[in-house]
């Protein structure tokens, strides 16, 4: 039997998980992220992880398929990532670096598209091999899978759907320095503004006026249980993310849409709304594309690290 690890970098913890070549997470752990000094111990810190990992198993360099690494940032296809925002790291050759400290195989991907290959091999893309990932959370990411393998583009960033432009009247400057991008609508703190605005514009009387914390999770639960500003402020949220899905749809045109991060927890209501403003725009041919909550939590990344090196053909129901 031959193993492989998937290593996922973040900004505070490394996250890393030991596979069997069928695809099977045999174990997880964590690490810390030192970014102190541009990073430069990180890849370090991983490796010795992972020799101790392969001492205490009694593993051999020819028992280790390969090693799958997810970064914050652009990768190009020669493993080369181009700069991070929050791991310290400008133009970085990971595989060269990684091959001089274990010299094993080394694949490394941005890490949305390491989660999207994630959900398609184990999680809630399972069935499907065309798939589009989006990520609601602080802000708003997205991997694209075609034909199973991760879109990856000239510079490493395809599938960098939160700034897609979709509201051209916006004055407020999105993090990325240009305004109007769907991050600044669609992810948790997008939802939390337009909540906040629309509080501002509107006198009804609502749930969320007795709230403290605003948030994302609030508007869902509030709508949940009938509040009619609630319901404005999704059906907002959802015009935006349907339309801007509708027009991602309408190039990629996978067979599936799987929507995770922290505002997904929302569950079966999240896709109901958005879903019916991507219908009452989406192409003709588009109208089956199938939606769909992730799974993996934040496990994805791992396992699509893993899947970067396993490449296992996905099963198609």
């Amino acid at each position: 039997m031959r193993y492989c690890y998937g290593i996922d970098i973040g900004g505070t913890t490394i996250k890393m998980g030991w596979f069997n070549e069928g695809g099977e997470l045999l174990e997880k752990w964590e690490v810390e992220s030192r970014i102190e000094n541009n990073g430069s111990l990180i890849l370090p810190d991983i490796t010795e992880s992972i020799k101790d990992h392969m001492k205490q198993n009694t593993l051999a360099v020819k028992d280790i398929v390969g090693i799958g690494v997810g970064v914050p940032g652009p990768v190009n296809n020669e493993g080369v990532v181009l700069t991070t925002a929050n791991l310290g790291w400008g133009r970085k050759d990971v595989v060269k670096e990684f091959q001089e400290l274990l010299p094993v195989p080394v694949k490394v991907g941005n890490d949305a598209n390491m989660a999207a290959l994630g959900e398609m091999s184990a999680g809630g893309g399972v069935g499907h091999k065309n798939i589009i990932l989006i990520t609601l959370g602080t802000g708003v990411g997205g991997g694209i899978i075609i034909d199973g393998h991760a879109v990856v583009g000239h510079h490493g960033s395809a599938g960098e759907i939160g700034h897609m432009t979709v509201n051209k009247a916006e004055t407020k400057v999105c993090g990325c320095g240009r305004k109007g991008c769907l991050e600044q609508y669609a992810s948790a703190t997008g939802i939390k503004r337009l909540a906040k605005r629309r509080l501002e514009q509107d006198t009804k009387d609502s749930l969320l006026r007795q709230e403290t914390d605003l948030n994302a999770k609030v508007v869902f639960d509030s709508l949940k249980k009938g509040d009619s500003v609630a319901k404005e402020i999704v059906e907002e949220f959802a015009t935006y993310l349907g339309e801007a899905i509708a027009n991602i749809v309408i190039v990629t045109d996978p067979s599936m849409v799987v929507l995770g991060g922290g505002v997904s927890k929302a569950g079966d209501i999240l896709i109901e709304y958005v879903k019916k403003h991507f219908e009452e725009v989406a192409f003709y041919a588009n109208k089956g594309t199938h939606f769909g909550l992730a799974t993996l939590g934040n496990d994805a990344g791992i396992y699509g690290c893993a899947e970067l090196i396993l490449g296992k053909e996905p099963t198609i129901k």
